[in-house]
């Protein structure tokens, strides 16, 4: 049975750094169409931080109740929480490159007044989704039972005591 791995830095920074590209690309696309680009309200930073916040207190009830109380978790429910938190890790990696590269987009345009609530609207919502993120990587390593170290798995280590008596299962 093949094991789930922890959401790698690389694909967080992949997911980043095409959130940035696009949030960047999106004025100049929008203009060159002779269009206005949108402004972005608070409604974006405070779904955003909400998200985060719940996502954060699903991961401290798991961490809690796996790790500190020891109860046990229904398989279905381990891997809905465990789908929950990597898509909140890589999906809040994409919008804050995003909503960062849209307000990198209007940096230069900082002291007009919609300039400058685009600006600060976008960073917001950016860090809001930077939160979601990290709440999410929070709950995947909460679901992390304390038998799965991944040294053990790296090393080829046996475990147990190195003794085959005690380690030998039963025929």
């Amino acid at each position: 049975m093949s094991r789930i791995q922890r959401t790698s830095a690389l694909s967080l920074t992949a997911m980043g750094g095409a959130g940035l590209v696009g949030g960047r690309l999106l004025r100049p696309i929008i203009e060159s169409f002779e269009r206005t680009a949108p402004r972005v309200g608070w409604s974006a930073a405070i779904a955003l931080l909400l998200s985060a916040l719940i996502v954060a207190s699903f991961a401290w009830n798991t961490w809690q109740s796996l790790h500190k109380h020891h109860e046990r978790m229904t398989s279905d429910h381990g891997i809905k929480l465990l789908s929950l938190a990597k898509a909140c890790a890589l999906v809040g990696a994409l919008v804050a490159g995003g909503y960062f590269g849209y307000a990198l987009g209007f940096a230069d345009s900082f002291e007009t007044p919609f300039g400058k609530e685009r600006v600060i609207h976008s960073g917001l919502a950016g860090l809001g989704a930077l939160l979601l993120m990290v709440a999410g990587l929070l709950l995947e390593r909460a679901l992390q039972l304390p038998g799965d170290g991944e040294d053990d798995a790296k090393d080829g280590k046996k475990k147990g005591n190195g003794n085959p008596q005690t380690d030998a299962t039963p025929a």
